[in-house]
Order: C-alpha cells, then structure tokens, then sequence
C-alpha cells in the first residue's frame, strides 16, 4: 500500500480549525456569523409550512427515533441527524436563504441546520456554536471557490456536506488528525446533483442542502468510528470529478485574515440570487416614475440584459410556485403587477394569473458578454420598458442590494425576521430567539436556551 502523505494545504486548513478561538475572528466576522444564524432560522421555519415539507416532517419522523432538537417551525424535536434534515430541505423551500457568490453558493443554509442541531444535543455554549459556524463556512467557501465546478452541477449538496462536517467537528473537538481526516471523508459525501432542478422547478433540489446537513454529521461519526478517507479526497474530488480545476493555494491564501463570510449576501426577495438584478433595476425604474407604479396595459415591451447565469434564468411558462423563483421573465412581471416582491407575488395564486404570465411573455431576456465579465464583483443589468406610445423607461443594477458593496441595513434584516417568525411563532416567541441568537456570546448553554422555545 503507498504511504499517506496529506498535502500540506489540508494540513494548513486543519490546524487553522482546530486552532481558531472566538477571540480570533474579526468583529465584522463575528457580526456576519450572528446574522448568517439569525437569518436561517425564520427562513427555515417559514419553508416548513409548505405541504410538501409538513407531509415530509410527519413521514419521517413517523418512523424515526426521538430526540431534543429543533424541527424548526414545525412545533417538533427530534435526534440531530432527523433534524438537520428536515430542518436544511425548508430552508431553500422559499429562496430567502443567505449566499455567497465568491463561494459559488449558499454555504450558509449548509452549515446551519447542523451546527444548530448539534449544538443542541451537545448543550454547548452559544459562544462555540458561533465559532463552528463561522469556521465551517468560512473552509467550504474557499474550497468551492478554488474549483471551478461544472455549471451543469448544482452547488447545493456538495461543497456544504464539508461545512457541516467542519462545525460538526469542531463542537465534538476533533484533534487535528480527525479534522484532516473528515475533510477527506466529507470530500466523498457530496451529491452529483443538477442544476437543472432549478430551471425545470423541481422541488427535489432542496434535499440538496438537507443532505449536506445529513451527511456533515455522519461524516464527524464516521471518523469517530475510525473511517478514513482518500490521502486527498478534496482535490480529488473538486479537481477531477466535479470539476477539472481545483487550486489549493485558493483554500489557504489569507486564511484568518480575509474572511469569505465577510462577502455574503442576504435576500429580501423570494427568488434565486441571479434574479435579483433584474428586480433591482426595475425598482431602480419604478423610483424614477411617479407613485412608482407603471400601468402595466400600456406595456409593449421589457427589454434585459444582464450576465450569462442571470440570463439563463429565462423560463416564460412557468408552472409552479417554486419555478417562479427562477425565472426573471415572471419575476418581472409579477413584480409589475402586484406592486411588490413578496411571498405573495410568487406563490401558486400568483403562477395561475394570466395577467401575470401575459406580462411575462413579453420580456426579451438575453446576456451581455460585457457584463458577464465585470461579474461576480458586480452583477449588472439593464432594463427598458416600452410603452405604448413609444416611450422607453429605463433602469440599471449594477450590485445587487445584499452584496458587501450595497449591504441591507440591519433593520431591514431584522424587519425580515419577525415577518417570517411572527407568523409561525407569535411575537414574543420570535423576539425572545431573535434576541438569543443575536447574543450568543453571552449563552452558556445553547440547548437549554433551545429548550425554553418552542419553534
């Protein structure tokens, strides 16, 4: 048998994870962190009320074991695998999950559920929950920007099973050869998952991100078992099978100095990143018009240019609640139509309207090669309406609201979080976790925080 000899990059990354120490991390990483967790939990708890997640919720746990952790939103516990599970599927249900376009992805959605879960079921600090997070993001984001995934590949279920894995880890205090080891192994347990769920609008991908969850913590019992990986499962997989290019030096240049999580974004509209270009430009449009409304009959034309993945999300007939979310043609036109771009502007009333989908008909959605190529340090797009009498209104992007360089305030996201918890939880039980997970720090013991709250 060939000897083992790791490449030093795994072992740069693995000492760096064992390690780090809350005090380590920046100010500004610390405060990304905490909205990156307060910003999952409503999202997750709001996914869990469509009927497909509740039908899921109540077969599962039909016949799972019992447990302490959250089902979040749906008023259920269960063992930290079970909840990991359900709890990452509904956090993509709606498309208001935190990302990162220098990670390629959500990393965030990815981590969460697990970290939480565990976190529970362990009763460790909050403290340490905030590190393991931070961590876990932070590596799975460089590893997937130092590959150049096939864009046939969707991003969800690969590189988060990583990430869960890390912060899984870290909260059971893997020594450094246990940590280098699950990064091999966690490498191996991704999904050869599609993009193409996306523009079909099939509800299958968000399993993606409850895998991840999933098998990040199989993968921490795995290596507790005595499970071992390839020499270098990462590279192997991220250089030869869902992608021909991975860069190491991406994974460790400026590690705890230049923070990924630091590049997030966050989401106030229900949609897939790249459509939020084109519903910026338009808002861009509508500010310049008086009351900020169109009268959408007089409307002949919408003409777009944006960058290839925004451009690719060019579906018109769409049919489903969640195919919506992908299609910049409806979101447009919804957005047009019904005056805002809430959860209402994207569910089965809003697919079913014809008023709608006429509108969606007549947007001409195509790339600009020059955009595609100031893109991911900025997404532009251009927007044209024309009117019936010949007139043309116009409105641009060219960074998105959310991204580092035009950031929501904090009030707007946490105006986002009570509308989301509220509904599910009543006020005071979203005020009292809201409160709790923007303060971690001070949390001695997060499950005992966690049994105080029913979600």
């Amino acid at each position: 048998m060939p000897s083992r000899k790791p490449p030093p990059y795994l072992d740069t990354v693995s000492r760096f994870i064992c390690g780090a120490t809350l005090s380590d991390l920046p100010a500004q990483v610390k405060d990304r962190a905490h909205w990156v967790i307060a910003d999952s939990v409503p999202v997750i708890a709001a996914g869990m009320q469509q009927p497909e997640m509740k039908a899921f919720v109540a077969r599962h746990l039909a016949s799972a074991g019992s447990g302490t952790v959250w089902v979040v939103g749906a008023g259920r516990r269960a063992a930290a695998l079970d909840a990991a599970l359900l709890n990452g599927t509904a956090g993509t249900w709606l498309e208001l999950d935190e990302g990162n376009l220098f990670a390629k992805g959500h990393p965030g959605i990815q981590v969460v559920p697990a970290a939480i879960a565990l976190a529970q079921e362990k009763r460790v600090s909050g403290a340490d929950l905030l590190l393991a997070v931070a961590l876990g993001y932070e590596v799975s984001a460089r590893i997937s920007r130092a590959a150049q995934v096939r864009l046939s590949i969707h991003p969800h279920g690969t590189y988060g099973v990583i990430g869960a894995a890390i912060a899984a880890a870290r909260l059971k205090g893997f020594d450094f050869r246990q940590m280098r080891e699950l990064l091999n192994v966690a490498a191996t347990m991704g999904m050869a998952t599609s993009r193409q769920t996306l523009l079909d609008g099939a509800t299958v991908r968000n399993i993606f991100t409850g895998h991840s969850g999933y098998m990040g913590l199989t993968a921490a019992r795995l290596v507790e078992c005595g499970f071992t990986g390839e020499n270098d499962g990462v590279a192997n997989v991220y250089g030869k099978v869902l992608s021909d290019t991975f860069r190491p030096g991406e994974v460790t240049s400026g590690l705890g100095t230049d923070w990924l999580i630091t590049r997030n974004y966050f989401k106030l509209h229900p949609t897939g990143r790249y459509v939020h270009a084109a519903i910026d430009a338009l808002e861009d449009l509508l500010a310049k018009v008086p009351g900020g409304r169109l009268d959408v009959g007089l409307i002949k034309e919408i003409r777009v240019r944006t960058y290839m993945l925004g451009a690719m999300l060019a579906e018109k007939n769409v049919t489903s609640s969640f195919g919506a979310r992908f299609s910049v043609p409806f979101a447009l036109a919804s957005v047009l139509y019904h005056g805002r771009s809430g959860l209402a502007s994207f569910d089965e009333h809003a697919v079913a309207d014809p008023n709608v989908q006429a509108l969606a008909a007549l947007v001409d959605l195509r790339e600009d090669e020059r955009h595609t190529a100031r893109y991911p340090h900025e997404q532009p797009c251009d927007l044209a309406i024309t009117l019936a009498d010949g007139s043309v209104r116009e409105g641009h992007c060219t960074v998105m609201k959310g991204e580092p360089a035009n950031p929501h305030r904090p009030q707007e996201l946490e105006a986002k979080f009570f509308d989301l918890g509220i509904p599910v939880w009543g006020e005071d039980v979203a005020k009292r976790l809201f409160d709790g997970l923007r303060n971690l720090e001070d949390m001695p013991d997060f499950g005992a925080f966690a049994d105080r709250l029913s979600l």
